[in-house]
């Protein structure tokens, strides 16, 4: 195999301003998501390796990896040090960086990483049984999906999108304004600067997800696209 997919499923306190801490929650699906990216990474050639805490990342797993994986939540305790080398291996692009679910809602105090991931999370007003809509058709991790396609979702609202993120899903709501219409809540969405690649998706909150041949895809998709620009 060549190289490694690495998985951290960091779950931290969050820092309120006052500066005191509150406990996280744990989502049920952390652990089907790292045997869903094992299956994955061995299809895609890869080794696997996962770590529960982001300190347990060392600058060797981190130096190897050709695609790091994060379902993280809270304030993610990265070491100075491996900002430093996650922002230089991504930007190279000799590392593929991808967020599932809950990995906008981490690492606030790591100024980069919101521009890295493409955005940060703002609320999770939604949860349900809705048709999610293939913006983007031509892309690996949804070229496969039906349009509409009914996803169970615990569906997120986010700010400061990047200006450059490549929305691939969405949902559509309708707005209040005297005009009607109806306004598109991104999904899922790429980034691509140059060599650097990064992939995010909401999706993957329930275990059940884990067990939706489509929805694998969609990671396997991912995981794909992101190597195509990595050295091997």
């Amino acid at each position: 195999m060549s190289g490694l997919l690495l998985y951290v499923s960091d779950v931290s306190p969050y820092r309120s301003s006052s500066g005191d801490y509150t406990v996280a929650g744990v989502h049920q699906s952390l652990g089907s998501a790292g045997r869903a990216f094992e299956e994955i990474g061995h299809l895609c050639g890869l080794e696997f390796f996962e770590v529960p805490r982001a300190s347990d990342a060392t600058e060797e797993l981190l130096s190897r990896a050709r695609v790091l994986v994060l379902f993280t939540i809270g304030e993610t305790p990265w070491s100075s040090e491996q900002r430093r080398l996650i922002e230089e291996r991504v930007t190279s692009g000799h590392l593929g960086l991808i967020g599932v679910h809950a990995a906008t809602d981490s690492a606030y105090d790591w100024p980069a990483f919101g521009d890295l991931i493409g955005a940060r999370f703002d609320g999770h007003p939604v949860t349900g049984d809705l048709p999610i809509h293939v913006v983007d058709r031509d892309h690996p991790s949804t070229a496969h999906l039906p349009n509409p396609w009914r996803f169970k979702e615990e569906f997120y609202l986010f700010r400061e999108l990047s200006h450059d993120a490549k929305i691939l899903l969405g949902v559509e709501f309708g707005t209040s304004s005297k005009e009607g219409g109806v306004v598109t809540l991104p999904i899922s969405w790429c980034i691509e600067r140059g060599p650097l690649r990064t992939f995010y998706t909401v999706l993957g909150h329930f275990i059940a997800a884990y067990e939706d041949a489509a929805y694998l895809q969609h990671l396997r998709g991912a995981v794909e696209w992101v190597l195509q620009n990595s050295p091997a």
